[in-house]
């Protein structure tokens, strides 16, 4: 039922089909259904925005594309996969990671794009590689020119780490939440208050991110592009609230600016709140394709986010909206925090004795400082390089853990906030001794 067994040398494309196949033909018409093939010696009928964007140079399709189809039937979920081998159209180089992709029609709001679901990559060399899919349907070679991928082994790992990290913040922010809303007495002052926002932006983003696969295997092109815009907006809205918190302590500890503020939670959460909400809805205006679940393959390797993953697509939009955005807040921190150290030290410079005691507490204020101002994402910044898995990790498992680090130092060891706990549980405990 093969129709070759072993590629052929200095052939454009070779297919090998499996005997399963036999089952989507009619009953007794095995010899007279066809299966069709079309080979396509032009790559024009299958432009992907994500290949042919100018600003994604590093993408290219690196051989002929070829069909196979049986009339009537959609075959997909083999259990004996497909073997295709291509010739490449250039010779590959060393460095160069490949990959076997099917041109999916339900694509970029059905224009149709490359997908690489349901493929793997049985055998690379110069000039051919051979793939196995479990689906008929138009196949070609992506190659992907990024110099340094991650292998698959991190990427699993790191996905991993990502989702456990999350689901782990999720349930430490919850009860972060429900610790400054339920007992007032700990969010009378602005810090606080400005915690429980920065907590629920974070929750948010935690969330979005555990769903976002989940999300994204309905191949729903307007669910996929609500669930990135969604997730956009909470990475934004973390960072301006990271952001805001800089802004404050820098007016309390540095300039200690104690003339009153009228409406000043009201204006902290309008720039909280407000500014990533105009940038993802600028970004929808301006190209609401930008979301989707297809994403550049260097985009998809360095942050070990799978295929089925809605996000930013387009570069321009991720570098200018993403990593400068953020870029910009994590510079604006770094500034504050250098600032604010130096004013805890002029204040120790006026005590008359210091002890080991004190010199803890000032490790925990350092290391309180660097969770709420998120200072932690800078190792992404350096996660480049031939050694950028050496950062990745900690970055991963860091800043994935942000929630628990909050729920640590302004939770547990948080003298107020744990005499609140004491004073609930023992009263409830009064009560039930009462009843019982």
């Amino acid at each position: 039922q093969s129709f070759v067994s072993e590629p052929v040398p200095e052939t454009d494309v070779t297919i090998s089909l499996p005997s399963e196949l036999n089952s989507y033909f009619a009953p007794g018409e095995g010899n007279k259904t066809r299966i069709q093939f079309h080979f396509y010696g032009s790559q024009k009928l299958f432009q992907d925005p994500l290949i042919t964007n100018v600003t994604n140079t590093n993408l290219m399709v690196n051989s002929h594309i070829v069909s196979a189809s049986i009339h009537g039937s959609d075959v997909n979920n083999l259990k004996e996969r497909v073997s295709v081998t291509f010739r490449h159209l250039t010779f590959k180089q060393e460095e160069d990671k490949v990959r076997c992709v099917f041109w999916d029609f339900y694509q970029n709001n059905g224009h149709g794009g490359w997908n690489g679901e349901g493929c793997e990559t049985h055998s690379v060399s110069p000039s051919q590689t051979s793939c196995r899919c479990d689906h008929l349907t138009h196949f070609g070679v992506l190659l992907d020119v990024s110099r340094e991928p991650i292998s698959d082994t991190d990427s699993r790992i790191l996905t991993l780490l990502s989702f456990l990290g999350c689901g782990i913040s999720s349930v430490f922010l919850g009860i972060t939440l429900i610790t400054y809303l339920g007992f007032k007495k700990v969010r009378q002052d602005y810090p606080s208050k400005i915690l429980i926002n920065l907590s629920v932006a974070l929750l948010g983003l935690s969330m979005t991110f555990l769903l976002n696969s989940w999300l994204s295997s309905f191949s729903n092109y307007g669910l996929c592009i609500s669930t990135a815009a969604v997730l956009h907006y909470f990475l934004l809205a973390s960072f301006t609230w990271m952001g805001l918190e800089a802004v404050h302590m820098y007016l309390a500890l540095v300039r200690i600016f104690n003339s009153y503020v009228s409406f000043y939670m009201l204006k902290l959460c309008a720039v909280g709140w407000g500014i990533p909400l105009l940038v993802v809805s600028l970004v929808l205006a301006i190209n609401k394709d930008a979301y989707g679940n297809s994403l550049p393959a260097e985009l998809a390797t360095g942050y070990s986010i799978s295929q089925q993953f809605c996000w930013v697509q387009h570069s321009i939009f991720f570098y200018v909206t993403v990593v400068a955005f953020v870029a910009l807040i994590l510079l604006c921190n770094i500034c504050v925090f250098i600032l604010v150290l130096i004013q805890i030290r002029k204040m120790k410079v006026n005590k008359p004795s210091e002890n080991s005691r004190v010199s803890l507490r000032d490790l925990r204020t350092v290391a309180s400082l660097t969770v709420l101002l998120g200072l932690t994402w800078i190792m992404g910044f350096f996660s480049f390089g031939p050694r950028r898995v050496i950062l990745i990790y900690p970055f991963t498992i860091c800043n994935s853990l942000q929630g628990l680090f909050i729920f640590v130092f302004h939770c547990l060891l948080k003298e107020n906030v744990r005499k609140q706990w004491k004073a609930h549980l023992g009263c409830r405990r009064l009560r039930h001794g009462d009843y019982s």
